[in-house]
């Protein structure tokens, strides 16, 4: 197929479903996979939940944990491409929603599709950039010394001033021209890859006591200290850092309006994403896991990283071999650089989730969201997404458990937000839908109702309590916090959006007309 029809087909397509093309498009396969590939990013991801993973189960825990979670990802990955496929449409989730229900559920359906999908996408925005702040006070801190050695140790305060400054330099990369953009979101690809590829080898090669392969593939760390005996419960408990790490590759459909071939390069940038994704994380998993000696040592408080347990693995490889961590040190600023370019990319994602939600009158000023400048960015969707994910991190001020709370929609939102048109896929259009070019044939139905059951028994696993007893400080407030969305947006439904909102909107002809 010729360059030029690439693009005629993605255009044609656009215009079958309502919609005049309003965004430039400039992205190939290529590009459009590495926008998912980014945020989803096996070093932001695994990095900083590996404490978690090492507390509830160790290596077992993620090892085998990140295979199950990664298999079971793919099948919702599939069923998303599969209906990315059939509607190539910036709204992505939403707009299959309003399209999969039928005429009479469509605009309830579109509505509370398309609210989890943004929060959820702010709440991995900011979760990803205030991660990132984190990881630089780590850094400043070793680099100072560590905690033992009189380091800086930075305050809450300017924790969060870290993340607004990097929210900043995130929202000025976005306004950028999508061609330029686009070979910003290939050169984080490449560094994520090879990041991946670099640490799991150097790591363990420097290393001077490595674990034993019994170690690696057998362990199963119960001591916890938060009250948790059940190895069951452990090992589930240990699937959140996997869980975590595989989200947002619904940025390759976010970015299909600005792909050539959209109905084919869409659908492969999802699957794509999370399949190279989960090769690599489990070889990054193994590597790493091979310098891990001392658990207890790597998760207490009062090592020389605070606790940070990915940190505190690279300071004592490369002291323990040279007298020094700065090698470490240098490491981490690969990890950081990766965490840089999954939160760039993830803005990206909101932004045209953000453009495409006001284009249909589903936001407060839609107007305003849905403003594009002369190199065809929506950027006012660019900047009020960076300031909306500044806002939420702010909760960390007055307790990390609140802000904590706040991310979990990050993973159990969004994922609800993924599985709802799929559910509309295998119920209510299960003989209507109509499949684009890459469809999953008869196994269609089959692999949607195993994308349905997973996100399911996530949402359970992860609203369960993570520490015992149960305080204020010890509670998930994971349920609180998506329950309390969930209301949200009903109650906004039932006493507001259902008296005038009627779903995605065509902008060819009469902008009034459903799509």
């Amino acid at each position: 197929m010729g360059f030029e029809e690439e693009i005629d087909t993605g255009h044609a397509r656009l215009q079958e479903l309502g919609y005049k093309q309003e965004l430039k498009r400039d992205l190939s396969v290529l590009s459009n996979f590495a926008f998912s590939f980014s945020v989803v990013s096996v070093l932001t991801g695994l990095n900083t939940l590996m404490g978690t993973g090492l507390n509830f189960g160790g290596p077992i825990s993620y090892v085998y944990g990140w295979l199950i979670a990664g298999a079971f990802t793919l099948f919702v990955g599939m069923s998303m491409a599969e209906i990315c496929s059939s509607y190539p449409t910036s709204g992505g989730l939403y707009y299959w929603s309003a399209k999969l229900a039928g005429p009479n559920w469509a605009p309830f359906a579109s509505w509370i599709t398309g609210w989890f999908n943004i929060v959820g996408q702010w709440a991995v925005t900011a979760s990803v950039d205030f991660s990132l702040a984190q990881l630089v006070q780590v850094i400043i801190l070793l680099s100072t010394g560590g905690l033992n050695g009189g380091g800086y140790q930075a305050s809450k305060y300017v924790v969060i001033a870290l993340h607004g400054g990097i929210l900043l330099l995130h929202a000025i990369l976005n306004s950028l021209p999508i061609s330029l953009l686009s070979f910003i979101g290939q050169l984080a690809a490449a560094w994520n890859v090879l990041g991946v590829f670099l640490l799991m080898i150097l790591i363990p090669m420097v290393a001077t006591e490595r674990a034993s392969a019994k170690f690696v593939f057998t362990n199963f760390n119960t001591e916890n200290g938060d009250g948790i005996n059940n190895n069951l419960y452990i090992f589930v408990l240990g699937l959140l850092m996997s869980q975590y790490t595989l989200t947002g590759y619904d940025a390759s459909a976010h970015m299909t309006e600005e792909t050539k071939n959209a109905d084919m390069n869409g659908p492969k940038g999802i699957v794509s994403a999370i399949g190279i994704s989960v090769l690599a994380g489990w070889a990054y998993i193994l590597g790493i896991t091979f310098a891990v000696t001392d658990i207890p040592h790597l998760l207490n408080k009062n090592n020389d990283s605070g606790g940070y347990a990915i940190a505190q693995i690279f300071y004592d490889v490369f002291k323990s071999r040279y007298g020094s961590g700065v090698g470490g040190i240098v490491c981490l600023g690969v990890i950081a650089v990766a965490i840089f370019f999954c939160g760039m990319s993830s803005l990206t994602s909101n932004s045209r989730m953000a453009y495409a939600f006001s284009r249909d009158g589903a936001m407060p000023f839609s107007s305003f969201w849905h403003k594009v400048n002369k190199q065809e960015v929506p950027l006012n969707a660019v900047w009020t997404s960076a300031f909306i994910a500044f806002c939420m991190a702010l909760t960390s001020l007055g307790s990390l458990v609140a802000f904590q709370a706040m991310t979990s929609i990050a993973t159990i939102g969004l994922y609800i937000a993924y599985a709802l048109p799929i559910l509309f896929r295998v119920t209510l259009a299960r003989k209507s839908f109509t499949p684009g070019p890459f469809n999953l044939g008869s196994y269609g139905v089959v692999v949607g109702w195993v994308a349905i059951f997973w996100v399911a028994l996530i949402s359970i696993l992860f609203s369960l309590p993570v520490a015992y007893p149960i305080t204020d400080q010890t509670l998930n407030y994971t349920p609180v916090a998506v329950g309390g969305l969930l209301i949200l947006v009903v109650s906004s439904w039932i006493f507001n959006a259902r008296h005038w909102f009627k779903g995605p909107i065509t902008n060819i002809g009469n902008s009034s007309e459903e799509a």
